[in-house]
């Protein structure tokens, strides 16, 4: 399988909508906030600011991680693109252009929790969910690169 990283393209909002969408459909944890159509806008605004990159497998997209800065803001994947290395290579692809990054993961979200685990990411803080749109408890990591500074 042959998996190609590139900077996501307007139309690619669709794709991209379709799979956070899908995410929030299939985790009886998370609460139904938005439409596909309202998902799909809010990924063209990513897009739109640069921040997304996606995962192709024979021109498809599978996948997407946006970074706002350091921030990782979204990391998805379609589910039969899960467990193949792919999210990995999303991440090392934001790992090579900073040396810290920092990423929020719903507490409920344990496979992510131990994805962003496994990848380097440490536990910095817990909160209750009050500053988040879903209003779910939440884990923010941190992951610096060999030889950064501390802070």
């Amino acid at each position: 399988m042959t998996v190609t990283l590139r900077p996501a393209r307007s139309t690619d909002a669709g794709a991209t909508g379709e799979i956070l969408h899908r995410f929030s459909r299939e985790n009886d944890w998370m609460p139904d906030l938005h439409s596909c159509a309202e998902t799909i806008a809010f990924c063209g605004r990513m897009i739109d600011q640069s921040w997304v990159t996606v995962a192709e497998v024979s021109d498809t997209v599978v996948g997407f991680l946006a970074l706002n800065g350091s921030d990782v803001h979204s990391l998805y994947l379609t589910p039969a693109a899960r467990g193949q290395g792919i999210g990995k290579r999303l991440l090392d692809h934001a790992k090579a252009q900073h040396s810290r990054l920092t990423l929020f993961a719903f507490q409920a979200n344990t496979g992510a929790c131990r994805f962003y685990e496994r990848n380097g990411f440490a536990e910095v803080a817990r909160s209750d969910g009050a500053d988040n749109d879903e209003n779910l408890p939440d884990i923010k990591y941190v992951w610096r690169s060999e030889g950064a500074e501390n802070g």
